[in-house]
């Protein structure tokens, strides 16, 4: 058979399935494909939106890495500890609830789940001006619980060295929920086969944990980290309404808006943008290249 008429046969053979998922490919060219295109182009350039680009070469890339360029290294250093803070706080939350949804004697476990669930599906927006009540410095509830137990209060949004807690809160608050569930679904997928062997041998909650439930969770937990990145660099919502003095707690990604929509600089924040995509890859790859080495030790 020639190679026209494999390529022909493929073709009939593959047609259906193809058209069907073309509809997908197509919108993601137009709409995430050349957008993306377009900001690399954008990041050589001084562009404002309304006049034509004019192509600058590396100056933006100058400009972004400058050891004057406080602004972005601030923002910078923020984002890495929204990352690092927020993944081992929403991780290590989830699989505490996940653990406590899982466990045989619970009572009301749909009722407590959907409750559980509750902080994600609300709006962040709606979620970020709650907590700018809470934390506010004169009429906020954790001041005035904090001045019930005597203590002085705290200028939770005012002040650059407290302005990032109320932001890793509430981040980790509206994640927490959906991590649960993504745990809870890889506790239920251990065999009970496992802790029932382990019970004939004398084991307890505290040695199940150790021995059989975190080392088969191993999977589940990489996943967690890997989207706990991706949604920690680019977190936008919450330091953007949560908002302190000058950059102290802005992300990486507010600085990219700001940039583009405020300052209309949009060739600086196209550089931004591929900084930014350039910091999540080379850490996702990392992180793929750890996990790979650490199967690999274990012989998996």
């Amino acid at each position: 058979m020639s190679q026209r008429n494999k390529i022909k046969k493929w073709i009939r053979r593959y047609k259906t399935p193809y058209l069907f998922i073309a509809p997908f490919f197509l919108l993601f060219i137009i709409f995430q494909l050349m957008p993306m295109v377009e900001s690399v182009f954008y990041s050589f350039t001084d562009f404002d939106g309304l006049n034509e680009p004019d192509f600058i070469g590396l100056d933006n890339y100058k400009s972004l890495f400058n050891t004057k360029n406080y602004a972005f290294y601030d923002v910078l250093i923020n984002t890495v500890i929204y990352w690092i803070a927020c993944s081992l706080l929403i991780i290590g939350i989830a699989f505490i609830i996940a653990l406590l949804l899982n466990a045989k004697k619970l009572k009301g476990r749909t009722l407590i789940k959907t409750a559980t669930f509750i902080p994600y599906v609300c709006a962040s927006v709606a979620l970020a001006l709650v907590f700018k009540m809470l934390f506010d410095y004169n009429s906020g509830l954790i001041n005035d619980i904090l001045a019930r137990l005597g203590f002085e209060k705290v200028g939770w949004l005012t002040t650059s060295v407290y302005s990032k807690i109320p932001v890793i809160c509430l981040f980790s608050w509206r994640m927490i929920p959906w991590y649960s569930v993504i745990l809870l679904s890889g506790l239920l997928s251990i065999p009970l086969e496992y802790y029932e062997a382990s019970r004939i041998d004398g084991g307890g909650f505290f040695s199940d944990l150790k021995y059989i439930t975190i080392p088969l969770m191993k999977n589940m937990f990489f996943f967690c980290f890997i989207t706990t990145t991706c949604d920690t660099w680019k977190m936008f919502n919450e330091a953007y309404m949560l908002k302190g003095p000058a950059y102290s707690n802005a992300t990486l990604f507010q600085y990219m808006y700001e940039n583009a929509f405020s300052l209309f600089d949009l060739g600086y924040a196209s550089a931004i943008g591929v900084v930014l995509s350039v910091i999540m890859i080379a850490i996702s790859v990392v992180q793929f290249i750890a996990r790979s080495r650490q199967n690999d030790s274990f012989g998996r």
